[in-house]
This record gives C-alpha cells, sequence and structure tokens, in this order.
C-alpha cells in the first residue's frame, strides 16, 4: 500500500502530548527488544503474520532517516506481532538493498521469524534514538489485514545498525494491545 502522506516523527520530549505519557511509556521508551518482552508477556504465545515483504521504494521520511537516494529501492517487510493469537503490534522494517550484503543477505528469507530477536542477538548491534508517533488510521490506514482497525494508536521507530549498514524499525502498538500495564 502507498500513502499521500505519512505519520509525522518526533524525538521523545516531555510534555502532555507526548505518546509517551500514557500507559504505553514503559513500551514506547524501553531499548531493549520488544519482541523478547512480547514473548514474555504472552508466556510464549507470540507469531509473526507477515502482510509483505518486496523490494519497494521507502516513503519519503523513511529514505530521510536512512540517508538513501530518491529512488533507491530498500526491502519493506511488514508484520503483524500476534501476543496470544491477539495482533499485538504492527511492524514495518525498511532495509537498504545497500545492507543486503555479506551476512546480512539472510534478512532477505525471515519468514515469520522476528526481525528482533535477530538484531538483539547481535552484540555489535547500535541502536539509534527513539522516534515517537501517534497515527490516525483512518487518515492514514494500516495495510493489508489491519485496515479495519478505526483508532489513534502510538508508535515508535529507531535506526538500526548491523555491520555499519543501516534499517530502519517502525513499531505501532495496535487497540488489542491492552497488558502494557503488566509489569516485566
Amino acid at each position: 500500500m502507498s500513502f499521500t502522506s505519512e505519520p509525522r516523527w518526533h524525538r521523545h520530549k516531555r510534555g502532555p502530548a507526548s505518546p509517551a505519557n500514557g500507559p504505553l511509556r514503559s513500551w514506547l521508551l524501553d531499548r531493549g527488544s520488544l519482541t523478547e518482552r512480547l514473548i514474555k508477556l504472552s508466556h510464549g504465545d507470540f507469531g509473526v503474520q507477515v502482510i509483505r515483504q518486496q523490494m519497494s521504494l521507502p516513503r519519503p521520511s523513511e529514505r530521510k532517516a536512512l540517508a538513501m537516494r530518491h529512488h533507491q529501492l530498500a526491502l519493506i517487510r511488514e508484520v503483524i506481532l500476534l501476543g496470544g493469537g491477539r495482533p499485538w503490534v504492527y511492524a514495518r522494517s525498511v532495509i537498504p538493498q545497500t545492507s543486503l550484503n555479506g551476512r546480512l543477505r539472510g534478512l532477505r528469507k525471515l519468514d515469520n521469524r522476528p526481525l528482533g530477536a535477530l538484531l538483539f542477538s547481535d552484540p555489535h548491534m547500535r541502536r539509534g534514538a527513539i522516534e515517537l508517533t501517534c497515527q490516525d488510521t483512518r487518515q492514514l490506514p494500516l495495510p493489508g489485514p489491519l485496515q479495519g482497525i478505526q483508532a489513534t494508536i502510538p508508535g515508535r521507530r529507531s535506526l538500526f545498525w548491523l555491520d555499519n549498514k543501516p534499517l530502519l524499525v517502525c513499531e505501532m502498538f495496535l487497540p488489542e494491545f491492552t497488558p502494557y500495564n503488566t509489569p516485566l
């Protein structure tokens, strides 16, 4: 699905309008593995449903974040992270084609394995700043099986580097993700 507009991303700042001031604060600002937290929270009943994975042009803000040229392709991977069979998180990963060589070629064939598990198992992985957004899905619909969701949903994104090659990961917390008050 191509968007004519996209979420506005900003660095976390304290203030009443920040999505990180609500009940999802610890989830939005956590620099650890979201996948690991979701697996613990779901008591192992965790899954990844791939919506799409293909070479495509990134959105303008993604291209800017990754310092990509205008017509440079990237592997765009969109998935739903499921807890207890329920859609908890929509994740969109953007991996520039130039990052998909050497040992990172395997990122092309993740299938239903979580990208987060791979990222956080790499001792040389680096993570950039967390940016936040609130997306009104009535104005910016979600893709595929999530198109029926009509809500304002908070999200975050970060740049990651593996072997000094960048990739961008965006995670949007869906309305069915309600166990956020559970301490882990």
